[in-house]
């Protein structure tokens, strides 16, 4: 482990402690219609780097012009763009669906037919311009592959096609006969874990012959906002850990996987939701105030030494304000000065 970073059983910890802030002194998560600005920024957050991952080379300015204006600037091929809004439209559905549902959501955690839907939205765009080569008419957006997939890097096999309706058919009953659970404190199997094992399950079933790492953490996204969680953003930066977080839980070992996701929603908490949601006085932990000026060791610092208004919980977590940090900025800035 590297030096100064969190174990895993700390990194659960934090996450346990801030999901309980965000349900009960914040009230949950917001809608949409009640913040667009916290959901746009993990939308946009989102499109880059879950695309990114299969290869799309769109800079994050890019994504926000297309998704925002629809402007398609930067002169990259065509199929780049329609995968970034496919993945755009898509997300945007997850997080109103997640949040409101329509009428044709059943209670459950997900459907086969939503699975089938967001598959759709997402490879709809791109399926236009740069069809996969091998599919036939019946492996469209929204229709299971016909195709039997190859062995693979770790050795995992995916089913054969004809195994796949049913397989898709059993892990959507499982995952929402585990509803209550994955509310459920237990230290035996922490939250984030049973989370992966659920999204590592999906994508052994590679149900679709192709956009499945897209279509798998958007669902993972529609569970974890339908159970009050943030949604997480595998940054590109982590592609490597994530597949090799992804081959461990093949074979049963889903810690790693379970960490980089439990990183992840700690880290959207933090970046976008609880700096929206509380007032310029509220106390929050000083890794929701984190900004280009500050960092979390320079905000813990200044609360040691009292240069900041803030104060240590029970907890160990040191908690301040933006006002705090406001008043801490202008002070500093006269020293300076």
């Amino acid at each position: 482990m590297a030096r100064g970073r969190p174990s895993r059983a700390t990194v659960y910890a934090r996450l346990e402690a801030a999901l309980g802030e965000l349900r009960d002194r914040l009230g949950g998560l917001p809608s949409p219609k009640e913040s667009e600005a916290i959901w746009s920024d993990i939308w946009h957050l989102e499109a880059h780097h879950s695309t990114a991952l299969e290869g799309n080379t769109l800079v994050l300015r890019e994504v926000e012009l297309l998704l925002e204006r629809g402007k398609a600037v930067g002169a990259k091929p065509l199929k780049e763009y329609m995968e970034v809004k496919g993945y755009g439209d898509a997300a945007q559905w997850v997080y109103a669906q997640a949040l409101e549902p329509g009428d044709w959501h059943d209670g459950g955690l997900v459907s086969t037919q939503e699975l089938r839907h967001i598959h759709k939205l997402a490879m709809d765009p791109v399926w236009q311009v740069a069809p996969h080569p091998d599919a036939t008419d019946q492996e469209g957006p929204g229709n299971f592959r016909r195709h039997d997939i190859r062995p693979f890097g770790g050795g995992m096999t995916p089913p054969d096609w004809p195994l796949v309706d049913a397989h898709v058919r059993g892990w959507v009953e499982a995952v929402n006969d585990r509803k209550v659970g994955l509310l459920a404190r237990d230290p035996a199997t922490p939250m984030p874990e049973r989370l992966a094992r659920i999204h590592d399950h999906f994508e052994r079933i590679h149900p679709f012959i192709d956009g499945n790492g897209r279509t798998g953490r958007l669902v993972l996204n529609l569970l974890l906002v339908r159970l009050g969680y943030p949604p997480i953003v595998v940054l590109k930066q982590q592609r490597s850990g994530y597949l090799t977080a992804l081959q461990k839980a093949d074979v049963g070992d889903v810690g790693p996987l379970g960490e980089l996701l439990a990183r992840a929603m700690y880290d959207n908490l933090n970046r976008f939701i609880v700096p929206n949601l509380a007032g310029p006085a509220r106390l929050v932990p000083l890794a929701a105030l984190v900004n280009e000026e500050f960092t979390i060791a320079a905000l813990r610092q200044a609360a040691q030494r009292g240069r900041l208004d803030a104060v240590q919980g029970s907890d160990g977590v040191w908690r301040s304000s933006r006002k705090a940090v406001d008043q801490y900025k202008l002070i500093k800035g006269k020293r300076r000065g």
